[in-house]
């Protein structure tokens, strides 16, 4: 939690503003697997400020969101009026959540910040038999512009060499679907791929970039614009995309696990 900068003045709502929120068809896809039309519990961990658990709210009879970081929850609930959907302060390894009770539960862009052993334990304890578990994360950078994303990822190069110098750990998203299948939890696995169709300024783009929240504390730590690649980032996008609101397509894979 130290490290993930999600406790920093004002970055809960830049996330909640610039960052995507699930496309519907994977939302459907994981009802299909699940064999549900309407789950009667969505449990979403990690749930952020919320924009994974929002989307399940006229899907679902009830939907928890789970989340660690209490600025981050706080962000959530102020972004959420439906009467089916609360959130829980709590690590995801300890939900609350009685035994078999949750059709469908999902991380989305977080299970790369848990430990995968005691939180897919606990995934087991709470899915009913036959429920899905989704681990899912959209790929870096949205396709916009060849430059802008040629920039961007530049920038994550950098941080991700950065962080590796700190020794910060983390469980690289490329690993969770043999994570989740070496679990022993689940009778089936498999990864899902599917994109979404959204639109975005150059503003957009530089904010999804400053959502992430290890930039955040590097910066807040003295690390430059320039050293990280930020500062290039928004003079590419600023020539590129002007002021102009642009189609950006953003590729989304799922690794699930049915119980």
């Amino acid at each position: 939690m130290r490290g993930s900068g999600y406790s920093a003045v004002g970055f809960a709502g830049g996330y909640d503003l610039h960052r995507p929120s699930p496309p519907p068809a994977l939302l459907e896809a994981l009802c299909l697997e699940a064999q549900v039309d309407k789950p009667k519990l969505v449990a979403d961990l990690g749930s952020g400020t919320g924009l994974s658990t929002r989307a399940w709210a006229e899907r679902a009879d009830e939907v928890v969101g789970v989340e660690a970081s209490a600025e981050m929850r706080e962000q959530a609930e102020v972004a959420s009026a439906s009467p089916n959907l609360r959130y829980v302060q709590a690590f995801a390894q300890q939900t609350g959540l009685p035994d078999r009770s949750a059709d469908i539960v999902t991380c989305s862009q977080s299970f790369h910040w848990m430990e995968p052993q005691s939180v897919l334990a606990e995934v087991a304890r709470i899915l009913r038999p036959g429920g899905v578990f989704a681990a899912y994360d959209y790929d870096w950078p949205p396709v916009v512009h060849p430059e802008v994303e040629a920039a961007f990822e530049t920038m994550i190069g950098r941080i991700g060499r950065m962080r590796a110098e700190r020794g910060q750990p983390r469980y690289p998203k490329e690993g969770h679907l043999d994570r989740i299948r070496a679990s022993g939890h689940f009778r089936y696995t498999r990864e899902i791929v599917l994109h979404s169709r959204d639109r975005g300024t150059a503003g957009r783009i530089v904010g999804m970039a400053l959502s992430l929240g290890p930039l955040t504390v590097m910066l807040q730590e003295g690390v430059s614009e320039e050293e990280v690649g930020l500062a290039a980032l928004r003079e590419v996008a600023a020539k590129a995309l002007g002021d102009r609101e642009v189609d950006i397509f953003i590729s989304y894979r799922a690794r699930i696990g049915v119980k």
